[in-house]
């Protein structure tokens, strides 16, 4: 097949570009990295041809969402749409890659029934961003794949995200956290290339759109999390915890993975343990 992805420079796109390099797939490559703006119908519109569009490319540390809220609605809107706009010019399928949108679980795990809340400017966007692909399956027929990620880790994420910075902390002697409660469900990278690869090669005859998230069905806490990537160290660590609590903060979250594993038949291979310890390694 001939697969567009947005953002392949990027954390995961970096992951899925190696991957499906190793496989008989075209790839057309389309980032800010190599010169193309994808909010902008002008530089996007050329491209043709293609059976996939990963979309991957979006902003997406929330702290961000709050100092520049205009840049994250235009940016992430402009470019969903322009991809969505390009698979119903090219017959093409969507995966769309959404996030947590689930808000403070009213039960768990959290199945992809749960309604849906906001509760940041970046998961907003995500809203929207799902409502426009609905739009465009209902109306266009484009077959659309959306990912919901729980809390994705691995190599080369971001520093300023929890589990490199612990890690990072860790090699310095010294961990400093500033609420060790709140419980994630953390998937690594390597489990979520495995899902979006998944989903390009399963076909959708139906033409329809999939919600499915993606998750490890466990949660840990901030503390469990120290407390591993401490063990994994010769060397005493020190830990501090400062007991700053973040206002409105979910507690708690476990992803019901059932979906997924019974309709694309995928389920992680990667224990937190085991991503943990690649993360040290390398």
């Amino acid at each position: 097949m001939k697969i567009l992805i947005t953002g392949y420079s990027g954390f995961i796109g970096s992951y899925l570009q190696k991957k499906l390099e190793k496989t008989e797939h075209e790839l057309i490559l389309v980032d800010i990295a190599n010169g193309t703006n994808i909010c902008d119908w002008q530089q996007v519109k050329q491209y043709e041809g293609m059976d996939v569009i990963v979309h991957l490319a979006n902003l997406s540390f929330v702290p961000a969402s709050y100092e520049q809220p205009k840049r994250f609605y235009e940016t992430n809107y402009l470019s969903t749409l322009n991809m969505l706009e390009l698979c119903r010019l090219n017959n093409a399928k969507m995966v769309f890659f959404s996030s947590y949108i689930y808000g403070h679980p009213q039960y768990q795990p959290i199945d992809e029934n749960h309604p849906t809340q906001a509760f940041n400017p970046y998961a907003q966007t995500k809203v929207i961003c799902e409502s426009l692909c609905e739009g465009y399956n209902r109306d266009f027929k484009v077959p659309i794949t959306i990912f919901r990620p729980f809390n994705i880790y691995g190599t080369g994420q971001n520093p300023d995200f929890l589990i490199p910075s612990i890690i990072q902390q860790a090699k310095t002697g010294k961990i400093v956290v500033k609420d060790d409660r709140p419980k994630r469900d953390y998937i690594h990278v390597e489990d979520i290339v495995d899902a979006i690869i998944t989903a390009i090669e399963t076909e959708n005859v139906d033409k329809s759109i999939q919600k499915y998230n993606l998750g490890s069905g466990l949660s840990y806490s901030v503390k469990e999390i120290v407390d591993m990537v401490r063990e994994l160290f010769d060397t005493e660590i020190e830990y501090i915890c400062t007991h700053e609590i973040r206002p409105n903060d979910v507690m708690d979250t476990i992803a019901d993975i059932s979906k997924i594993q019974n309709e694309l038949h995928w389920k992680p291979s990667i224990s937190i343990l085991e991503g943990l310890t690649k993360m040290v390694s390398e």
